[in-house]
């Protein structure tokens, strides 16, 4: 097995350059590292081919890309998911799942092969989802946040699903004796994975860390042993390598077994090794097995029909499931809308399925362009949807259901923000240092005392009911890591950061996320709470009037280092920290002077 350097550097440069044209059209990179595959690959050009090495290599991709998707999501997030999620995530997946089974069976393919086509139908892409909804500015919508546990749902449903369908295909038959055999290696492997990920893993990391074994390079190490260990399991179970990958992840991740700025780290590194290198090799020799003759055959009905009959029974599945929870079916359909792209385990589904001989490469044709052609069509759909829902009053943001500002620090200028927030609804402070918790409960605050980066902290302090976040260390990093935590995992829409002594890389990640930047004339926080500590700071009460010139007044307010805008009040909400271009005639504004004592 000889591996060519040279075509494997064209693979990738090509990955890289079509993956980048596809974001910048607002789609998933593996939808350009596809058509590469298709376009440069033999079913075109032929200009690059496939090897057994690569083959290999590309087996690893996605093993490591499934470690990534399993460390991306919390097993909190999904035993906890809403109840509207949940019946988004069954109804997306089941109605699709038993529609396009039927219609592949009824063009006279096996059953096996409609099972796979099935599963490929039923699941959604999560970092479609992330994107579309952040380009359409949705982020802050409360269908957003049933997309997203509904495609964390559906995705994991979709490889139990599928691991049971190997088992059962590889066993050879349907009787008793065989179903009984598969599905009890299926249990012992989850129990086994679920021992080793609650009972070993939390005490193994510690006694690692004790014996000083706490560097990046190790701890990366070790989860690439893991997640191979996890994948062999899996294999050993008649099931497929990419479940025990999966499994791996969801327990090697923030708040199971690593500590916040160690679990980031090693994240990042499984992204960048796996998104970044590894995974687009295998999307694009995927590419390499995709059959244009289904343009110029019996075929084309086919993925005509497959297409339809997916996107139909995505939205209407979802509608119809999603009325017991109360919001209504147009928003069910809105839902149904923008869960119906296929992405990334649809494509790793398929590849397998055509690997094992249970489709065809005309089946697995029709899946990579159903994945391509529904999720073109989310963006629209979404749009159509989500103007409908607003037209009628019926589009709920989550700013709406949601009061009140969580901020990240105690410190005297958090405290002193704190107090002039508190009349527009709860207000939490979180800090590490127990003395800063302590003032602040006696001034009547409420405070709980904990690391910022962990999850269960947050919720104690009530994020997921929270409509702002505030982070006011003077710690850039852990900033915007508890600023991530707070938008991804309890989804708070508007957050904002003190980013003191940022580097530019940092600031670009803030900026990227969407994140406000207190305003740098006073972003050195620790000089703030020294002057509020000494008495030397009084607030200032102003209003923003017909005659006001805006610009005026913050020269003025902001004349030297010493005044700064503390909070604006606009329609009995809160603007922490206003800039220039945030206030408007009719704000109030509470800012803070520093008075020199003589």
């Amino acid at each position: 097995m000889e591996l060519s350097i040279l075509n494997l550097l064209f693979v990738l440069v090509a990955a890289l350059i079509a993956g980048n044209i596809s974001k910048r059209f607002g789609y998933p990179s593996i939808f350009g590292e596809l058509a590469a595959g298709i376009i440069l690959g033999p079913p075109i050009l032929g200009l690059l081919k496939g090897s057994e090495a690569l083959e290999v290599l590309a087996e690893v991709g996605v093993l490591l890309m499934m470690l990534y998707i399993g460390m991306e999501i919390d097993p909190k997030e999904l035993f906890k998911a809403s109840w509207a999620g949940m019946l988004a995530a069954i109804g997306g997946f089941i109605t699709p799942f038993v529609v396009t089974y039927f219609l592949v069976v009824g063009f006279g393919y096996s059953a096996f092969a409609g099972l796979f086509v099935g599963i490929a139908a039923g699941v959604t892409s999560l970092a479609t989802k992330s994107r579309i909804l952040v380009d359409l500015k949705l982020l802050n919508t409360r269908i957003a946040h049933v997309m997203m546990a509904g495609a964390l749902i559906s995705d994991t449903l979709a490889l139990i699903v599928f691991a049971a369908i190997i088992g059962v295909f590889e066993a050879g038959s349907l009787s008793v004796q065989e179903l009984g055999l598969v599905t009890g290696k299926a249990v012992l492997f989850f129990a086994v994975v679920f021992v080793i990920g609650l009972k070993v893993f939390p005490p193994l990391w510690r006694r690692l860390a004790k014996a000083g074994f706490t560097g990046r390079t190790f701890n990366a190490t070790l989860i690439l042993l893991i997640a191979l260990l996890f994948a062999e399991f899996a294999e050993l179970a008649g099931l497929h390598a990419i479940l025990g990958a999966f499994m791996a992840g969801l327990f090697l991740r923030e708040g199971t077994v690593l500590e916040p700025k160690l679990s980031h780290q090693l994240n990042d590194l499984v992204h960048d090794v796996s998104i970044g290198f590894l995974a687009p090799i295998f999307f694009v020799t995927a590419g390499f097995h995709v059959s244009l003759d289904i343009f110029q055959s019996d075929f084309l009905l086919l993925l005509i029909a497959v297409t339809v009959v997916a996107t139909l029974g995505k939205i209407i599945g979802t509608a119809v499931f999603y009325i017991p929870s109360g919001y209504g079916w147009r928003e069910g359909v809105t839902v149904g809308a923008g869960m119906n792209g296929r992405g990334a385990v649809e494509i790793i589904i398929a590849q397998i399925g055509l690997e094992l001989g249970i489709i065809t490469p005309e089946i697995f044709s029709v899946l990579v362009f159903m994945a391509i052609f529904t999720t073109a069509t989310v963006p629209i759909f979404l749009k159509w949807t989500t103007e409908w829902l607003d037209k009628r009053g019926e589009l709920v943001r989550s700013t709406e259901e949601r009061e009140g500002v969580l901020i990240l620090g105690a410190s005297p200028t958090a405290r002193l923000l704190a107090h002039n927030l508190s009349k527009f609804g709860p207000v939490s402070l979180v800090d590490i240092n127990q003395h800063n918790c302590e003032v602040a409960i006696e001034e009547g605050l409420n405070a709980i005392q904990g690391d910022g980066l962990d999850e269960d902290i947050l919720e104690e302090a009530n994020a997921e009911t929270m409509r702002t976040f505030v982070a006011l260390t003077p710690n850039a990093e852990i900033n915007v890591l508890a600023a991530n935590l707070a938008r991804d995992v309890f989804a708070i829409s508007d957050v904002n950061v003190v980013l003191t002594h940022a580097n530019t890389l940092l600031r670009r990640s803030a900026e990227r996320q969407g994140f406000t930047a207190i305003d740098a004339v006073w972003e050195d926080i620790t000089r703030w709470d020294r002057w509020i500590e000494r008495g030397e700071v009084k607030s200032v009460d102003l209003t923003i009037g017909q005659e006001q010139d805006v610009s005026s007044l913050f020269d003025e307010l902001h004349a030297g280092p010493d005044a700064l805008a503390l909070v604006a009040e606009r329609d009995n909400l809160p603007i922490p920290f206003p800039s220039q271009d945030m206030v408007e005639e009719g704000d109030q504004i509470v800012a803070l002077k520093r008075m020199v004592p003589a």
